[in-house]
């Protein structure tokens, strides 16, 4: 493997790689572990089990044969049969003890041991048969003296030849014992070794883990956290690159792919910053031009409302009195001469003191305040009570508090209304209904005043609202076209829009929003009887 490939490994390829690896060999440490730590078991369970056992018996064994060469001694010289029991004990604890070592040593057994208890077998054997026993049948069949006469007669050359093999049967015996003691002690030699190893495995894969995470993400991070601090600083032409691990370089380029973002729109933001500010400083002349026209404006109102109203007045004034001094005095052309002349000196008075009506509105502000409908409803019908003429009804529900200034939406209940009983159809007792209905949760109010009058043309419905725009003759209606005008103005002072129904079939419905009160919005209004002024 190459280590161009290695280097392209991914962080979790490589701790991967690492932990699978001290995996491996952890487990094959393990296996061996285990294997050590069984022979270790066997070989303490032979110590314990065995090798123990062994010795005790190889050690009684030399008691057995004692007691067997006593007994036969003692039986020789007193002819009893008591003296004898020992030599029956000993040789029963001789052969109960060579079989219990021959049993502990299957299976295998020890070759050293094996053959030691074979010469102990075959010398005590030996002893029997050339002492013991014709002891024994010359005690029985001719008396002590003949017994006695046998063991003076035999050497204790056989008796130590025994000894001497039992004594070499412990010997191996010890031998024995200390070949398995040492093969325990190096099966725990071997098992803390495999240990240690096993630690130290442990200890250079962690060191080997922490250097993996220091050159391929602690260092890195920390140098694209100042590269990432340099851009934050505003340094954001400088490039984001890292030489971590393949997920760290992944992340620099999407972070220098953030950064190019940032730096582009940051360049379109200067450049719309500058277009911005030259904006601005158009805005800057064009306000100034503005408030230099509203000066202008202004002075304009108090020239058409104190000069220019002077001399109209002064014209109206003689103008009437020369109808007054000269009617019927002159001829027929000339009293029609005059009576244009006062006329139209008073619609141009109507007319400059409707414009000035037009331009006040939101000039001269007294604040919103709560303004109960129902009270500006009464006080308008009570204005109108006259024009209503006879038969006459201006109704109405359970009108809201919205927010606004009482005396402008006095003004705009005063036109719409006033137009209501202006264009009624002739014969046919005016009825103006005025209602008002909560529109979604934008906390306005939506106020219709619907009549039933002679109605708007659909395509006059755009033409209403303009001022001085006037769809009849002066002849057939008076006024001068500014009431509508008068009231649009009003409501979008006030954050409305204004509306015509054209889905009414009978008279005129118009629609208008103004904005509820700000203590309870959304609250519908108290309701009330309907209120009803008949004239």
């Amino acid at each position: 493997m190459s280590a161009f490939s290695v280097r392209s490994w991914s962080l979790r390829g490589r701790v991967v790689a690492l932990c699978v690896a001290v995996g491996a060999v952890l487990s094959a440490l393990a296996v061996v572990a285990a294997v050590t730590a069984q022979r270790s078991n066997d070989n303490v369970d032979q110590l314990i089990n065995k090798a123990g056992p062994i010795r005790t018996a190889g050690e009684s064994l030399n008691a057995a044969m004692i007691n067997q060469e006593t007994g036969i001694r003692g039986y020789a010289i007193s002819g009893g049969t008591a003296n004898l029991q020992p030599y029956v004990d000993g040789l029963a604890s001789q052969n109960q003890l060579l079989a219990q070592i021959r049993d502990l040593l299957e299976p295998g057994g020890d070759p050293g041991v094996t053959a030691a208890l074979a010469d102990v077998q075959a010398q005590a054997d030996a002893w029997r048969s050339s002492v013991a026993t014709p002891v024994i049948a010359a005690v029985r069949g001719r008396g002590p003296d003949a017994g006695k006469a046998i063991i003076d007669a035999a050497n204790s050359s056989q008796f130590d030849q025994v000894r001497r093999s039992v004594t070499a049967l412990q010997a191996q015996i010890v031998i024995y014992r200390q070949r398995i003691v040492a093969a325990a002690k190096g099966t725990s030699r071997t098992l803390v070794s495999i240990l240690i190893a096993a630690a130290g495995i442990i200890v250079l894969a962690g060191a080997a883990l922490l250097l993996v995470l220091d050159r391929l993400v602690t260092q890195p991070v920390v140098d694209l956290a100042s590269q990432v601090r340099d851009v934050a600083a505003g340094n954001y032409d400088r490039r984001i690159a890292s030489a971590g691990s393949p997920e760290l370089k992944v992340l620099a380029d999407d972070v220098d792919g953030m950064r190019r973002q940032i730096a582009a729109e940051l360049a379109e933001v200067r450049d719309t910053r500058g277009e911005v500010e030259w904006i601005n400083e158009q805005l800057k002349i064009q306000t100034a031009e503005l408030t230099r026209s509203n000066r202008d404006l202004e002075q304009f109102a108090y020239v058409a409302s104190h000069d220019l109203q002077e001399p109209l007045r002064k014209v109206a004034s003689f103008c009437q009195l020369l109808q007054r001094r000269y009617a019927g005095q002159l001829d027929e052309r000339a009293d029609q001469y005059i009576a244009f002349a006062v006329d139209g000196a008073q619609r141009m008075q109507r007319l400059i003191n409707d414009l000035l009506a037009f331009s006040r509105i939101g000039r001269f502000a007294t604040g919103f305040t709560d303004v109960d409908l129902n009270r500006v409803l009464a006080e308008v019908t009570s204005q109108l009570e006259p024009r209503a003429g006879a038969g006459g009804e201006i109704l109405w529900s359970g009108l809201p508090v919205v927010e606004g200034e009482e005396s402008l939406l006095t003004t705009l209940f005063v036109n719409v209304i006033g137009n209501a009983l202006k264009f009624r159809r002739p014969g046919v007792p005016p009825v103006v209904r005025v209602s008002a209905e909560r529109e979604g949760e934008d906390g306005q109010w939506r106020i219709t005043v619907r009549d039933n009058g002679i109605g708007i043309e659909r395509e006059f419905a755009d033409k209403v609202f303009v001022i001085f725009q006037r769809l009849h003759a002066r002849d057939t209606y008076e006024g001068t076209g500014i009431g509508l005008a008068i009231v649009k103005k009003i409501v979008e002072y006030h954050g409305g829009r204004i509306w015509l129904d054209l889905d009414v079939e009978d008279g005129t419905s118009i629609n208008f929003t103004v904005p509820a009160t700000a203590e309870i919005p959304g609250a519908p209004a108290p309701a009330e009887p309907m209120k009803e002024v008949t004239t």
